[in-house]
């Protein structure tokens, strides 16, 4: 990278005022600063990643469709580092329910999840993440959460309400669970058990009985813990004479404790200088808490009164005095007070002061302490930073002896998105930081339109998009929309997590932004004041400038990912590297292929450049340059990424179905005509059927050709005994009409001919003079195989060919979850890698299509998905799509990108009726 060309191309001084000493940079330290920071950047590009979700939750029987944006740098450009992309559906246990891989061109990828109604209720969250962004850590992965309601096989609905007291010294919790059915009816005087979990220590146990509303009261004592809390009271409601229905309600927080931060602008709190104060408080629960107090100093003179504005964020005013400390008399929403100690203000430092509200400039004060007034040693070059996305846009050094400069920056200068301001030090050291949130309205437009804004049932629409940049040029862009019935789905659009609050906002942040859409749903002069306390409460997270100007760079453990590989390395049985060895890939799977490598001096081997689906089961086979097997193979597996803490916990919902009875019954009721007309595949409700009998095929997983169990003879992985040396011993005489002879399988009507032997789908078996079938089935553990086929008869045979001329065994082994290596022998493996997930296309009727079935009820809440729209070079693009059944508004969101990473969203509304 040319750091020159940066502090030349990227040195973007304001207008400046008298009192200025601003000079250009050439030279150090806030060069070498500039330097640093390009290097940093250049050795840890970041990306983001973004989901467009078709809608904020879900019921049973949905599939949540998405669309990815994958961004680098300030300007969002697309990425072209990754072109895999990893995503996880997760329950609120931090468990993985669901996981693909997505493949990735120019920074784009869409997929789903299907939500069968064998999952529970509750609350889900969905991550995404690339390998190269592991690197920085859990932070920078898209995480949202949201929650999954069940109407199709849920009777019981609770709803919680609890509060909180003092006894005794202790925090005790008061739970109120209503039990009601679907249409809202109580469950009245039904006996209920109970316990309260924390973790896995369970602290109370109980039974009750709900009241003639179907209110249950439990009381217990809260553990302190702060948010979230990990909590649940789980209980068993008998509401007939059949099982009892557990539920599960979330323990969202333990008390109903506020915590109070104060945050000085800059970072430092200096006396004699006027200050801003920036404040947050946040209940136990993570979500903002209204306060309102004053400050009163150490005479207790009251200086300033403060109350909270935007979600118990807000800001005030102080002139702090040498000599003086300074409390803050808190009264929260529920009368209690407290007293909370205010930062203490110091003689020396500065005060870095950034005024944000102009619609063209910023306005920045840099005002010394009182004791580097007083001071007649020189100060040294102050140097002053603005970078975005790692790079600087603005950079200027004060005048030698110059202790207090101001200055004035266009907002032009930066991309819109978060801006850090740093004060360093003549020797480099950061001082003071300030992060503003600049606004330069450059985001596409886009302009949506219908020929009607009302429309009947099932009737087409056709929607026009019209995108163009901020000075009106039409731009091709890639977007994704998605069509949903707000009467069934209601959106609070300002909790919503959309392109322009995720790139340009969370994704920077440090900590849970709460309502992150609010900043950008209606911009007014008040949204942006809140989004500037927002600026002075939350902390930046992309580096730590101590880590940069030490070249403190983190270790890269994880690579990009530009293709599906599958690598590792050979040793022999002393444990050394096999160089110039001969690596086999194939598998059978799909039609099958065949690749070869060789290792390199160290052993290693790689086969690039793959493309392949879930559940492709290959075999890698080595030999040695002199055609030896006895080698061992280990491939290069890359460890899962583990599940933290969910960082969106106060996002997590204690009543799930609250405010949803319309969404739960349209979706029951789609539910049970998709059943009723084979649309959907159910595994729940058949647990009410009496079953006198099963008949387990133990081969159900079996690649048999002729269908899994449709063999002369299946035996059972269970059948086989564990006390054998050999797994063909344990075979002999239990497999009739086959003898083993040095482990190898003959029919006795064809001694000299070896069985073909089929592993998961793999041949193994070669000829009669050059076999490894013995060794590969007595190296099987038989704990790993879960059944055995045999082939005798031509009704069987016939369909392998003539490889089937001795006959076939078909052995198949247990699945496991995710990617496994099974070791058959010496210098053979099987290997069940992650492949690519291939999208399901979103189903939307063709009701001008003679062969559609009109008869089926059209109740989707979702009414159309479309992840690949491609604007021309006229800016335009359009869908079209049929109405559902229902009645009401329609919100249609668009959302997308440019090739020079403008970012856009357009939310549009029109009637069925």
């Amino acid at each position: 990278m040319n750091y020159k060309r940066i502090i030349a191309g990227l040195l973007l001084i304001g207008s400046i005022t008298a009192m200025l000493g601003f000079t250009r940079i050439d030279d150090d330290p806030v060069g070498k600063i500039i330097a640093q920071l390009g290097k940093w950047f250049a050795a840890n590009p970041q990306e983001k990643v973004y989901l467009q979700l078709d809608k904020p939750y879900y019921a049973i029987g949905d599939n949540i469709w998405f669309k990815a944006y994958i961004t680098t740098g300030s300007e969002h450009k697309l990425s072209a580092i990754s072109n895999v992309l990893n995503v996880e559906l997760i329950d609120d246990k931090d468990s993985v329910k669901q996981s693909i891989k997505l493949p990735v061109i120019n920074g784009l990828t869409w997929g789903d999840f299907a939500l069968p109604d064998s999952l529970k209720e509750g609350n889900y969250r969905i991550r995404a993440y690339t390998n190269w962004m592991r690197n920085a850590g859990e932070d920078y992965f898209f995480d949202k959460s949201f929650t999954v309601v069940n109407s199709v096989t849920n009777s019981v609905f609770t709803k919680t309400n609890y509060t909180y007291s003092i006894q005794n010294g202790q925090q005790n919790v008061n739970a109120v669970i209503n039990y009601t059915d679907l249409s809202g009816a109580p469950y009245a005087d039904k006996q209920v058990s109970y316990k309260v979990q924390f973790g896995q220590k369970i602290t109370l146990k109980g039974r009750g009985q709900a009241d003639d509303k179907g209110n249950l009261n439990i009381s217990f004592v809260g553990t302190g813990q702060g948010s979230p809390t990990p909590g649940r009271i789980i209980t068993d409601i008998k509401i007939d004479d059949k099982k009892p229905v557990e539920k599960s309600v979330l323990i969202k927080s333990a008390s109903g404790k506020v915590d109070v931060q104060f945050f000085p602008e800059g970072g430092n709190l200096v006396n004699g200088n006027d200050s801003k104060i920036a404040f947050k408080a946040v209940g136990a629960d993570g979500l903002g808490a209204d306060i309102k107090g004053i400050v009163t100093d150490d005479q207790n003179n009251q200086v300033v009164s403060f109350s909270s504005g935007h979600l118990g964020m807000g800001e005030f005013n102080i002139k702090p005095e040498t000599g003086k400390t300074y409390k803050a008399r808190i009264t929260y929403a529920d009368g209690s007070e407290n007293t909370v100690d205010l930062p203490k203000a110091g003689d020396t430092g500065y005060t870095l002061s950034v005024d944000n509200t102009a619609a063209d400039n910023i306005s920045i004060k840099i005002i010394p302490g009182p004791a580097v007034m007083k001071s007649t040693s020189e100060t040294g070059v102050m140097g002053l930073a603005a970078q975005s996305g790692g790079v600087i846009y603005y950079a200027g050094k004060s005048k030698p002896g110059m202790k207090f400069f101001t200055a004035i920056v266009s907002k032009s200068k930066f991309p819109t998105g978060i801006v850090q301001f740093t004060l360093f030090s003549s020797t480099g050291e950061p001082l003071n930081e300030r992060l503003v949130f600049v606004e330069n309205n450059d985001q596409l437009k886009l302009n949506i339109a219908s020929a009607q804004s009302t429309y009947q049932p099932r009737q087409k629409v056709k929607i026009d998009l019209n995108a163009s940049d901020k000075t009106g040029k039409p731009v091709v862009g890639s977007f994704s929309v998605s069509v949903i019935d707000e009467t069934k789905v209601p959106v609070d659009e300002t909790a919503e997590s959309t392109i322009l609050s995720n790139l340009l906002l969370m994704s920077d942040l440090r900590g849970y932004i709460e309502k992150p859409n609010y900043y950008f749903a209606n911009v007014n002069e008040k949204t942006a004041a809140d989004l500037d306390v927002l600026m002075l409460t939350q902390g930046y997270h992309r580096f730590e400038w101590k880590q940069v100007l030490s070249d403190s760079y983190p270790p890269v453990v994880y690579q990009p990912e530009k293709t599906l590989e599958i690598s590792g390395h050979l040793k022999n049985l002393f444990g050394k590297p096999v160089a110039n060895g001969k690596v086999t890939l194939f598998t059978t799977t799909r039609g099958g292929f065949i690749i070869d490598t060789v290792s390199d001096k160290e052993g290693r081997f790689t086969f690039k450049n793959l493309v392949f689906r879930d559940s492709i089961r290959f075999v890698i086979q080595a030999r040695t340059a002199k055609d030896r097997k006895n080698i061992q193979i280990d491939l290069d597996n890359i460890a899962p990424q583990k599940v933290g803490p969910n960082k969106n916990a106060p996002d997590l919902q204690v009543n799930i179905s609250d405010g949803l009875s319309s969404f739960l019954q349209n979706s029951k009721s789609w539910y049970a005509g998709q059943l009723k007309y084979g649309l959907v595949s159910n595994s729940i409700l058949l647990k009410e059927v009496e079953i006198k009998a099963t008949k387990v095929n133990p081969a159900e997983n079996s690649s048999n050709l002729n269908g899994p169990g449709n063999a002369d003879q299946v035996v059972s992985g269970d059948e086989i005994s564990q006390g054998c040396a050999h797994i063909s011993d344990c075979l002999q005489g239990r497999l009739f009409g086959v003898r083993f002879q040095n482990g190898i399988a003959y029919l006795n009507r064809s001694p000299n001919t070896p069985m073909a032997v089929i592993i998961d789908g793999i041949s193994v078996a070669q000829d009669s003079n050059n076999s490894n079938a013995g060794d590969i089935i007595d190296n099987l553990n038989a704990n790993d195989i879960a059944s055995i086929e045999v082939l005798r008869s031509i009704a069987y045979t016939s369909i392998y060919g003539g490889r089937a001329g001795g006959g076939v065994i078909i052995i198949t082994t247990k699945r496991g979850g995710g990617s496994y290596v099974q070791r058959y022998s010496p210098g053979i493996i099987s290997y069940n890698p992650k492949g690519y997930y291939k999208a399901n296309v979103f189903y939307s009727p063709q009701y001008d299509d003679p062969k559609t079935n009109t008869q089926i009820p059209d109740l989707r809440s979702t009414i159309y998905w479309k992840p690949n729209i491609i604007t021309n070079n006229s800016g335009k693009a359009s869908v079209e799509y049929f109405n559902a059944d229902s009645k009401g508004t329609y919100r249609v969101v668009i959302e997308g990108i440019d090739s020079d990473g403008n970012l856009g969203r357009q939310v549009y509304h029109y009637k069925v009726e």
